[in-house]
């Protein structure tokens, strides 16, 4: 609905009359001579002729005229502009279920508004960006945005959103759902000993966990570089064996597959014997990484630590031995009769004489 209000300030009773865009008259004071009902009167008096508009259509666009029959007479106009928000949202997903780490193609339309939207693409929280194309119909407008998406097994059951800005409409937007699939992901995990060391006669058992999309269906065990011992036990995704020796150790992997690929995850078995006490070793169980153990051996650290303090009582004798240098203290007596001497020679005798009765240097050693 639009309403159209011819307003008069210090009015004389002039006539006031209302033209639409093509200057056919709408209203004369109080009378409607156009023949549209979807113009109604609103309010008439010598100071205002206000009248309203239903069902607004894109042909109602353009000037509206208020005409004071005056000397001379005066005229003003308003414009009025009609939007249209579109009409249909509709996203378009190339593939409906992808797989993990290719590139889907997703399209969002928005169809006959006027003026032109702005799409804009949302992964969750996440605003990402699209390419938008643009086709006039008319006075109408169709705009089409293209998301290239490359997909991860975190996209599995995220909302992907469209969402148009458009000055006639508010929060209108549509999503689809990703559906992803995946490869397993393995993880071996040790239920006995729990936290204790793999001792020699004692049991062990391993459980293995996969998780993928669609659910792995084949899971088997198997030892790497070497045959399965016969006396361990496969139960499904367990492993036991019962009575465990130094012929056990090794790696042992657990595959897990669906139709989309194979992963694994490995253990690695160290057995200890039964007067071991060492920290109880810890196991890599990533998929598709070999497991590795990391045991705490104090004899080494023990050694380590030796080896360090012999090098610094070694450095320690090395420079006490640098700054004890040997020192001495030397006492020295100018010549006697010297200096009554007629020239050199004689002084030379003379001293030569005296330095019979001085003291001789001496020498301490520290």
């Amino acid at each position: 609905v639009a309403t159209i209000s011819c307003r008069v300030k210090n009015s004389d009773d002039s006539v006031i009359q209302l033209l639409n865009p093509n200057r056919q008259t709408i209203y004369f004071r109080d009378f409607r001579p156009l023949k549209d009902s979807r113009f109604q009167l609103v309010n008439f008096s010598n100071s205002e002729l206000r009248v309203s508009l239903t069902n607004v259509s894109i042909s109602d666009e353009g000037r509206y005229f208020c005409q004071l029959y005056t000397d001379p007479p005066q005229e003003i106009y308003t414009t009025i502009t009609v939007l249209v928000p579109p009409r249909n949202l509709v996203i378009d997903i190339q593939k409906e279920i992808a797989v993990e780490g290719e590139e889907i193609e997703l399209n969002c339309t928005a169809m006959a508004s006027r003026p032109a939207t702005t799409i804009r693409w949302f992964k969750g929280n996440k605003e990402l960006t699209g390419k938008s194309e643009v086709e006039q119909w008319s006075d109408m407008y169709t705009v089409t945005s293209q998301l290239l998406l490359k997909v991860g097994r975190e996209d599995d059951g995220v909302p992907v959103i469209c969402l148009v800005d458009h000055p006639a409409v508010k929060d209108l937007q549509t999503q689809r759902y990703l559906e992803v699939m995946y490869k397993p992901q393995v993880r071996v995990s040790q239920n006995y000993p729990v936290q204790g060391l793999t001792r020699e006669g004692e049991p062990l058992e391993l459980t293995c966990a996969a998780f993928g999309k669609p659910q792995p269906t084949d899971m088997r065990w198997l030892r790497v570089d070497d045959e399965m011992p016969q006396h361990v036990v496969v139960s499904g995704s367990n492993l036991l064996i019962s009575n465990l020796n130094k012929t056990d150790n090794g790696t042992y992997r657990c595959e897990a597959s669906n139709a989309v690929g194979k992963s694994h995850a490995d253990y690695m078995l160290f057995v200890y014997d039964t007067t071991a006490t060492t920290e109880p070793a810890v196991h890599d169980s990533r998929a598709g990484e070999e497991g590795s153990i990391r045991t705490v051996d104090h004899a080494v650290v023990g050694g380590v630590v030796a080896v360090v303090v012999f090098a610094m009582l070694c450095l320690l004798i090395i420079l006490g031995r640098y700054f004890a240098r040997h020192k001495g203290t030397y006492f020295t007596h100018e010549a006697k009769g010297a200096d009554d001497a007629a020239d050199a020679d004689t002084a030379i005798i003379n001293a030569e004489g005296g330095q019979n009765n001085s003291e001789e240097k001496k020498e301490y050693f520290i």
